[in-house]
C-alpha cells in the first residue's frame, strides 16, 4: 500500500472524475487572452506528469484545440474548465478549481502578466513573468 496522497477532482455535474496520485506541484496562473477567456478570469493549474493522472468519464470530456501545440478539456455536460494539455509533452494541468477538498498547494507564480485583465491588480507577492 503506498502513502502517497490521492487528491480527487471532478467537473460541476460530476460527470468527469480525476484522480492524482502523490503530492500536487505549486500551479502557475496564467493571465493570457485564451486562458482568460477559457477560465472567465484567469487559469489556474498544476503540471503533472500523465502518468499520475487517471480519468473517469473521460467520454464526457470535449477537447478544443487552441493552438497547433495545446489542447484543453472540458466537460461536455457542464462545460467546466478542466484540463491544459501540452499534446507534444509528458504533463497535463488539471484545474485548481476543480479539485475536491483540500489541494496541500499554494500558487507559485504568474504567467503571461503583460494580456492580463484591466479590472483587477495582481498583489500577492508572487513573481510575474510578463509572457
Amino acid at each position: 500500500m503506498s502513502d502517497e496522497p490521492i487528491h480527487h477532482a471532478s467537473c460541476l455535474c460530476g460527470a468527469v472524475k480525476i484522480q492524482v496520485t502523490g503530492e500536487l506541484p505549486r500551479p502557475d496562473a496564467c493571465h493570457c487572452t485564451i486562458c482568460r477567456k477559457v477560465s472567465g478570469h484567469y487559469y489556474a493549474g498544476t503540471d503533472l506528469p500523465r502518468e499520475r493522472v487517471s480519468i473517469s468519464g473521460e467520454e464526457h470530456i470535449t477537447w478544443y484545440q487552441s493552438s497547433p501545440k495545446v489542447r484543453r478539456g472540458f466537460c461536455k455536460i457542464c462545460g467546466c474548465t478542466l484540463l491544459f494539455d501540452p499534446i507534444y509533452r509528458d504533463w497535463t494541468s488539471v484545474s485548481m478549481g476543480a479539485f475536491d477538498g483540500p489541494t496541500g498547494t499554494k500558487l507559485a507564480i504568474h504567467i503571461f502578466v503583460a494580456d492580463k485583465g484591466d479590472y483587477y491588480e495582481i498583489k500577492d507577492g508572487l513573481p510575474q513573468n510578463q509572457q
